[in-house]
């Protein structure tokens, strides 16, 4: 049995790009893979909140030794923690605003990001323990950025991959529904390029279903 973990960022609701099409990538995994769950974390509905300091020292303090608050806001981010390692397959979505990810989903990966549970420091230097994952990423912009003049100005694929394997999240794949602000005619070609890739991925899950239901 696989489990799915669907984060979900967009302040536009029914009209975002990325919810809809990360949406539709964790049910048609689901599908593919017999058995298996989806948990949703909608980050606007539920917004996980900035570091404070409470949170920054909580962390750090022994759990009998915490104050309320701290042991309040530790156990939110334990609870995030503990929905990404129970994943097997997780998909980000998320608006491009201001070149970079939501504010929103910023905060996720501020409460992922753990010192001693989801990365430790080694005489080698740092060690992701978050292993054995596939990431999806979801990505949603106005413009084009996964290629030409605006490459340069896309931070948010280069942020993701790197905290996420960072965190041992290596295997990561970027689904862009890219150019929106375009125009109609660029709405239904984004949304088709993106939905043939959804498709892709899940039929390549459904091999591999069926390849390990014969072994």
């Amino acid at each position: 049995m696989s489990n799915i973990l669907l984060v979900t960022s967009s302040p536009r609701g029914a009209a975002s790009h990325s919810t809809r099409v990360a949406t539709e990538l964790a049910t048609k995994l689901q599908a593919a893979l017999p058995g298996s769950t989806v948990t949703t974390r909608d980050l606007v509905a539920n917004p996980l909140p900035h570091i404070e300091p409470d949170y920054a020292t909580g962390i750090y303090t022994p759990a009998e030794a915490r104050t309320p608050r701290q042991t309040d806001l530790v156990s939110v981010s334990d609870v995030a923690v503990d929905e990404l390692f129970a994943a097997d397959h997780i998909v980000l979505a998320t608006g491009f605003i201001n070149f970079s990810i939501s504010s929103t989903l910023k905060s996720w990966v501020d409460h992922i990001s753990r010192s001693g549970k989801t990365f430790s420091y080694t005489a080698n230097g740092p060690k992701g323990l978050v292993t054995g994952k596939k990431v999806y990423v979801v990505l949603a912009s106005g413009g084009i950025y996964s290629e030409g003049p605006a490459a340069v100005m896309d931070f948010a694929v280069p942020y993701l991959k790197s905290v996420l394997a960072f965190n041992g999240m290596t295997d990561v794949e970027v689904i862009r529904v890219e150019g929106v602000g375009m125009g109609e005619d660029a709405v239904k070609a984004a949304l088709a390029n993106a939905g043939k890739q959804v498709d892709a991925i899940a039929a390549s899950a459904t091999e591999i279903a069926l390849s390990a239901a014969a072994a």
